[in-house]
C-alpha cells in the first residue's frame, strides 16, 4: 500500500484542555510519522474554506465559531495543524480518533477518552482527522506549503491553488 499523508487539527477544545500531547502520543501509538507541524490562527476564510462541503449543514455557521476558538475564548483562534503519514495513514488515524460523535465513539479512541457533548449540544470532538484521500490532499494543502512538510507527496492542484 502507498503511503499516504493526513490532516490532524487539535481543535480550541482540545488545546484549551490540554489535550495536545495526549492526542499526539495515541497518534504515534498508532504507528504514524509525524512529518509536519504548526500553530495556525484560523481565520474566517480558512475556516470556511475547510468546511466549504458543509456550507449547506445547519451546524455550519457553530462550525466555523468552534474551530475559530469563539466556544472556548481563545483570543488567538489557534490550532495545532499537523500532518502524519505512513501505510494506510487516513484509516489508522480514524480508527485511533473515533467516531466524530463523542457519545459514539469507541471509548478507547481519542474521542472516546476525551470528546463531550455540552449541555447546548455542541460537540467537543478534540481533533479533525482528514475523512478520506481526496479530503487529506485538498486539507493538507489547504493548511500546509509544500516546504513545511518533511516529505511532501501532493501535487498542487489538489487545492484549487488555494492558500491561506
Amino acid at each position: 500500500m502507498p503511503i499516504e499523508q493526513t490532516l490532524v487539527l487539535i481543535k480550541p477544545d482540545g488545546f484549551k484542555r490540554g489535550l495536545t500531547g495526549l492526542v499526539m502520543d495515541r497518534l504515534d501509538a498508532a504507528g504514524l510519522e509525524l512529518v509536519a507541524a504548526k500553530m495556525v490562527r484560523v481565520t474566517e476564510k480558512l475556516a470556511r474554506e475547510h468546511y466549504r462541503e458543509l456550507s449547506d449543514k445547519p451546524f455550519f455557521p457553530n462550525l466555523i465559531r468552534y474551530i475559530r476558538g469563539e466556544f472556548h475564548d481563545l483570543k488567538q483562534n489557534q490550532v495545532l495543524a499537523l500532518v502524519y503519514q505512513g501505510d494506510n495513514a487516513i484509516a489508522r488515524t480514524r480508527q485511533a480518533a473515533g467516531a466524530t460523535n463523542p457519545e459514539q465513539a469507541d471509548p478507547r479512541s481519542i474521542r472516546g477518552s476525551f470528546g463531550r457533548v455540552t449541555t447546548q449540544g455542541q460537540f467537543e470532538n478534540v481533533l479533525h482527522a482528514s475523512g478520506n484521500l481526496a479530503d487529506a490532499e485538498r486539507e493538507v494543502q489547504l493548511w500546509f506549503k509544500p516546504e513545511e512538510i518533511l516529505t511532501p507527496i501532493y501535487t498542487a492542484a489538489a487545492a484549487n491553488g488555494k492558500k491561506k
